[in-house]
């Protein structure tokens, strides 16, 4: 969380953000030119009446009143022009910005490794991704240039009030630090209100995200009234942040309405008085400082609102560059851009773990020849699928090397190489899109005759032509509208279709109907000739054929042979694991 400097403004942070107004500085010049040409028309139309009451009105000179007249309703109209140009091209500005930010933090949330978002909330880089950079346009939409451009008027006016009149200046100026004061306080007060303000959306975007997702766990076990509970709880922090911004300003909107209220008082007393007994200030002065004072006073009640935007804004910025600035990438150094595998795959001494001093793997070491099909067993936690996110180099080993065909993938861009390998998981994520969408991920490459074709030849044809609307079918958000079965057999198309020269599947089989069961086992039998496949299964049955089964325990390979050789290892821990699945499938 950004830290609560109590700053007004954090000039560091800005400069940054000022990096992304580069192709745009032609916008950001003009802005800047309407906020100086706003303030000088706004100050004009008190001049020009002045005039017009002192030389026009109290000498009735028709044909004179008319010209100014006329003037002050082109300098109207020109206010009017580039009020509108203001505040169009300074919203544009900041659109064009956060969308150029919200695309280098995406880029960036891509490249991230796994274990960021192993320990990241998705709730919270949701919140950083969409609202947190939508508030930071406001910087230059309604904060900074707004405020700059009051800040020019209020000189302006100052200006103007001191060469009409620098008595009734001294009025209105002594009552000046009286809202000054208070808008600093104001601002500090409202610069820690925000954030935590920004704290509590954070928190709970995050609950609701959580939650909407796992709605069905929530269901399952009965957790509605705990979670409703725990969401009032969240709420009521959201609804006490807010309330105390609201605490804030109910405080101190009133000070610049009072104090402009008390100096146009002061004014007319002491200006009228002057004027009544043919002093210097006339009753054109007084009449352009009761305009004046409002253009003076009511900025500076903006300017404190303004500061309470630049301030959310500037917390978000801060929010989003803390993304940003996170070092948390695989280091994507190869020098090879493009290989040709044939699929041998060697893990030499690999040690690796999660968490630092909490190793998973104690030095693995074993090798998979071309067109093998290896099998991986054991226990929970053994390490299983830790493999093959280090083969994909999802996470950086602590020590060892892991290479295809000789080659360390650490000298492979990680593009060539996840392109090489494809992987069809136990839990199948599927998007809110069609069935062949989901299969190509809109790889242009990949036609949809390609696709057809794939399909009939692992048999997965005639199940996608029974959905409505056959390869078309939306299958909603995580594929809730197919079965985990159907999910599982489009994941396996989509692995196929890309046309890998190493294919793993990880408990591909082990939450699936028996039919879809079938029409795996049946795809297995066609795709993985000619491949280097790698198999982790529970079901012993299913991996009888493999090459090579690895049987692990704790993080470390026990037994390596074949399922015939296996079984001959006495008391062996494979064998004993196949027999207990043997008697469980004969009981049932």
């Amino acid at each position: 969380m950004a830290k609560v400097t109590g700053k007004v403004f954090d000039v560091g942070l800005f400069k940054r953000l000022l990096v992304y107004t580069n192709p745009y500085k032609l916008t950001l010049y003009f802005v800047a030119i309407a906020a100086i040409l706003l303030s000088v028309f706004s100050v004009a139309r008190p001049v020009l009446l002045k005039i017009t009451v002192d030389d026009y009105i109290i000498t009735k000179d028709e044909h004179g009143l008319l010209i100014y007249i006329l003037l002050m309703l082109g300098v109207l109209i020109l206010e009017v022009v580039f009020q509108f140009l203001f505040v169009f091209y300074a919203n544009w500005l900041g659109q064009s910005i956060i969308k150029d930010i919200r695309q280098k933090l995406f880029h960036h949330m891509l490249q991230f490794k796994m274990a960021y978002y192993d320990k990241s909330s998705v709730g919270r880089l949701v919140t950083r991704a969409v609202s947190d950079i939508e508030t930071i346009a406001s910087i230059f939409s309604e904060g900074l240039f707004v405020i700059i451009a009051d800040l020019l008027k209020m000189l302006v006016v100052m200006g103007v009030m001191l060469w009409m009149s620098w008595k009734l200046s001294l009025i209105v100026f002594a009552i000046l630090p009286l809202i000054i004061y208070a808008t600093r306080v104001f601002q500090k007060a409202m610069k820690s209100a925000f954030e935590d303000v920004r704290a509590q959306i954070s928190n709970l975007n995050s609950f609701v995200q959580e939650r909407v997702t796992g709605m069905k766990i929530v269901q399952l076990f009965s957790r509605e009234k705990t979670e409703y509970k725990n969401f009032e709880a969240i709420n009521e922090k959201h609804k006490k942040g807010w309330l105390k911004t609201v605490w804030y300003n109910s405080i101190f909107f009133p000070i610049p309405e009072l104090a402009n209220a008390i100096a146009v008082g002061l004014v007319v007393w002491y200006g009228g008085l002057m004027a009544a007994t043919g002093g210097e200030i006339t009753v054109g002065e007084i009449t352009a400082f009761i305009m004046m004072i409002g253009m003076l006073f009511r900025p500076l009640r903006q300017i404190a609102d303004k500061f309470n935007t630049l301030q959310m804004g500037m917390v978000a910025a801060g929010r989003v560059f803390e993304v940003l600035d996170t070092e948390s990438t695989i280091d994507d150094e190869g020098k090879l851009a493009s290989i040709d595998i044939k699929g041998n795959i060697a893990f030499k001494d690999v040690h690796f773990s999660y968490i630092e001093d909490e190793e998973v793997l104690h030095g693995i070491s074993f090798e998979v020849k071309q067109g093998q099909t290896v099998a991986i067993v054991g226990a929970t936690g053994a390490g299983k699928s830790t493999i093959i996110n280090l083969l994909n180099r999802f996470y950086e080993i602590n020590s060892g090397t892991i290479c295809i065909d000789d080659i360390d993938i650490k000298n492979v861009k990680l593009e060539a190489l996840r392109t090489k390998i494809a992987v069809v998981l136990q839990d199948v994520f599927l998007f809110a899109d069609t069935v062949l969408n989901n299969i190509t991920l809109q790889d242009p490459t990949i036609t949809r005759e390609t696709v057809e074709k794939a399909a009939k030849q692992i048999g997965v044809h005639e199940f996608i032509m029974s959905l409505p609307n056959n390869y078309d079918y939306n299958v909603k958000e995580r594929g809730g509208m197919l079965s985990s079965g159907q999910r599982q057999l489009i994941s396996f198309l989509r692995a196929y279709v890309t046309n890998p020269r190493i294919l793993i599947l990880d408990e591909a089989t082990s939450s699936i109907d028996s039919y879809s069961e079938q029409l795996i086992q049946n795809a297995t039998d066609t795709i993985t000739k000619g491949r280097t496949s790698i198999v982790i299964a529970h079901r012993l049955a299913t991996i009888k054929k493999a090459d090579t089964i690895i049987v692990m325990d704790a993080g470390n390979i026990v037994e390596q042979g074949s399922h015939d050789e296996l079984l001959q290892i006495h008391n062996g821990y494979y064998k004993n694991l196949y027999e207990v699945q043997f008697i469980q499938q004969e009981a049932s």
